[in-house]
């Protein structure tokens, strides 16, 4: 595996603070959806233009997807569920633009699959209490008190590698490639640019782009579901 991990882009000054593709990239992406959440929600006027339009059918979209997969009742996490899919959309077809997606560095997934985890618990205690939210690792009957717990401290991992794990496999698949290619190139001591251009190109489609989206709506619903359980 040495070679596919992220590589330290600077220290910072001083320090020994190293910081990676990962921070990097995800610091970029941020400043993305910082600067387009600021310039979508500037000027919006009563008859929509073209902008405005997708914004608002983004924005309902992620609203109706709250709402069919969560309930009317817990239309208040829409914001957070609409922030994650888009950032994960983001992250995960960053290989198409030439960049190492944060989603391949299981850092990064565990760290979104813990916010997960106590968004879940959390969310449970506030809607059922301390006591009931406790009653429920007691049921079916008390005598699978264990495999409850355990099934709980499960879901971050299960949803952090899941995610993980697709990602960067599809980026070493494509790192491979690129390589074979390169190597053949070499061999033959000649460019290949029909195939180096030709053979990638319906891989990156579908490990980036199609892979990238389905994962990212993947995580985004189970989230959803995890937290509308514990909160049912």
């Amino acid at each position: 595996m040495e070679g596919f991990g992220p590589r330290v882009v600077f220290t910072i000054p001083g320090t020994n603070i190293a910081v990676t593709e990962t921070v990097t990239v995800t610091w970029f992406i941020m400043g993305l959806l910082a600067l387009f959440s600021y310039f979508a929600t500037r000027h919006f006027d009563k008859v929509p233009k073209k902008f405005q339009n997708f914004v608002e059918v983004l924005v309902e979209a992620v609203y109706n997807l709250t709402r069919q997969t969560m309930g009317e009742n817990k239309m208040s996490f829409a914001p957070y569920m609409g922030t994650i899919l888009i950032f994960l959309a983001i992250a995960n077809i960053a290989g198409l633009f030439g960049l190492r997606p944060p989603t391949a560095d299981v850092n990064t997934t565990l760290g979104l699959a813990t916010i997960t985890f106590f968004m879940i618990h959390l969310s449970g205690i506030k809607s059922k209490g301390i006591g009931g939210y406790l009653k429920g690792f007691l049921e079916p009957f008390p005598a699978l008190l264990p495999l409850n717990i355990i099934g709980e401290l499960a879901t971050p991992i299960s949803l952090g590698f899941r995610l993980f794990g697709n990602i960067v496999g599809g980026f070493i698949i494509m790192n491979l490639l690129y390589g074979a290619l390169g190597a053949l190139s070499a061999k033959l001591g000649i460019m290949v640019p029909i195939f180096q251009a030709g053979i990638p190109a319906p891989l990156h489609i579908y490990f980036d782009l199609f892979a990238g989206i389905l994962q990212s709506f993947i995580f985004t619903m189970l989230t959803m579901v995890f937290v509308a359980m514990a909160m049912d």
